[in-house]
């Protein structure tokens, strides 16, 4: 079968611009979840950012009219403040998961409610969970690109702080660390980020790029910079699978990739398992 190249790179470059340059940050955020052992904390937060949407949908704003992002944004922030308010105790009664996973619980429902009151709403929730990434533009990933570099840079000036919280919580503790002051930093930031992402690539491939490949690093890499090494290689591989597959088999672009990191999950896990047995 004859495929035409050119008609393939205009048709494939900026989504694959966008799986290659704004994964790395996710990677690097995914590591620091994986650490907290709050695997559905980003889940969370996508679905507290769709539940946004929804509100602005519903209010008669249109998904892609910039009063949308600020409204779903300000909705996450409320979630970000609450994750660090129930990390605010080292003796707290009730487990952090359980808040993420009640907030994700009742985001959904409401997503759902909210949903079914605005006239096309099933069509809808179908785009917020799968994303369109198969049409993100130039603008859209150099504006995300943007902000996911002075993000990075956050994280980068305060990283020593974020990973202390992220592997041993009774030091910072112990050292007299705000540990709910600058849980809601790394949290706030982290809600800018999945915010930016889901309103291209939507919940299920932003969960996805959040925890595969820093589930993968982890699984063979000991150090920070190892892991976001292999989280990198784990998300471009994967990206590149997906497009490529979404592309000559017509499948659903988000879909395709997230069952390609799936796939290098197992992989990875495989290769992990017979180097320790070695």
């Amino acid at each position: 079968m004859h495929v035409d190249l050119a008609v393939v790179w205009q048709v494939m470059k900026w989504p694959l611009a966008a799986c290659l340059s704004l994964p790395p940050l996710l990677v690097y955020l995914g590591l620091h979840v994986v650490k907290r052992e709050v695997i559905f904390v980003d889940l969370a937060l996508a679905q507290v950012a769709t539940l946004g949407t929804c509100i602005a949908l519903l209010a008669g704003y249109d998904f892609h009219d910039r009063i949308s992002f600020w409204i779903s944004l300000g909705v996450t922030f409320l979630a970000a403040g609450l994750f660090s308010w129930s990390r605010g105790s080292h003796d707290r009664p009730v487990p952090q998961e359980a808040i993420i996973g009640i907030t994700f619980v009742v985001a959904a429902a409401a997503v759902i409610l909210l949903l079914s009151r605005v006239a096309g709403g099933k069509e809808e929730l179908e785009n917020l969970l799968t994303g369109d990434i198969l049409n993100v533009t130039g603008a859209d990933v150099m504006q995300r690109a943007g902000i996911f570099a002075v993000l990075a840079a956050f994280y980068a000036a305060f990283h020593k702080k974020f990973a202390l919280i992220s592997t041993n919580v009774s030091e910072a503790f112990a050292s007299g660390m705000s540990v709910r002051q600058w849980d809601f930093f790394f949290y706030a930031a982290f809600a800018i980020v999945v915010v930016s992402f889901v309103r291209v690539a939507g919940v299920l491939l932003t969960f996805t790029y959040l925890i595969v490949p820093a589930v993968c690093g982890v699984s063979v890499a000991k150090t920070w910079k190892g892991r976001l090494i292999v989280g990198w290689i784990v998300a471009a591989i994967s990206s590149l699978l997906g497009l490529i597959a979404s592309y000559q088999l017509d499948l659903p672009t988000g879909a395709a990739i997230v069952c390609a990191c799936g796939l290098m999950l197992v992989l990875v896990s495989m290769y992990a398992s017979m180097r320790k047995r070695a």
